[in-house]
């Protein structure tokens, strides 16, 4: 299993190519629509779905083209539909897991920074989208956003992380749970 991580953007958005058994994820596509199909090509791996981690454009801009380009699928939490601006392939819920070779990945959804903001969860790492950077978290002002929401998600994900668990934010640095 490998993970690539790429800045695109003009939000700097952390998107990442999850490559597992000749599979791939792409995660948070937020830009830079080329940049990504470049990498995407030098894996020679299958992609099999695009998740957003949330509906904000730089998070789901690049979205129509790499789905053109290589076939996958578009998956987003259910509580974004009357957000989102593009047709994802499946809702997602929460529980439900995405697999992507031999990795599993277990949708959380964190609301806050976002209604159906979700979280994708792994025995060893998680992809946080906007609910947690090294550093803080998301902003709560946008439309779908709560304070209330976002304290609730950051106190559940607590029970989730273990020490040395990887996590993979939708900005800024790559940590670990110490």
């Amino acid at each position: 299993m490998e993970i690539k991580q790429l800045v695109v953007g003009v939000f700097l958005t952390n998107c990442y190519l999850l490559i597992s058994k000749g599979e791939m994820g792409i995660i948070d596509p937020g830009g830079n629509e080329q940049k990504i199909l470049q990498e995407i090509k030098k894996t020679k791996a299958l992609p099999k779905y695009i998740i957003n981690t949330h509906y904000h454009f730089d998070h789901s801009s690049a979205n129509k083209i790499i789905k053109k380009e290589t076939g996958a699928q578009i998956l987003i939490h259910q509580d974004e539909k009357k957000f989102i601006n593009f047709q994802p392939d499946k809702f997602l819920k929460e529980g439900d897991e995405i697999k992507i070779g031999k990795v599993l990945l277990k949708v959380i959804q964190t609301s806050g920074h976002s209604q159906g903001s979700i979280c994708l969860l792994n025995k060893d790492f998680i992809f946080t989208g906007d609910t947690l950077f090294k550093d803080g978290y998301g902003r709560i002002d946008l439309p779908g956003g709560s304070a209330e929401k976002m304290n609730e998600s950051l106190d559940r994900l607590k029970k989730f992380f273990k020490a040395g668990m990887t996590i993979f934010p939708g900005h800024g640095e790559i940590f670990k749970v110490i």
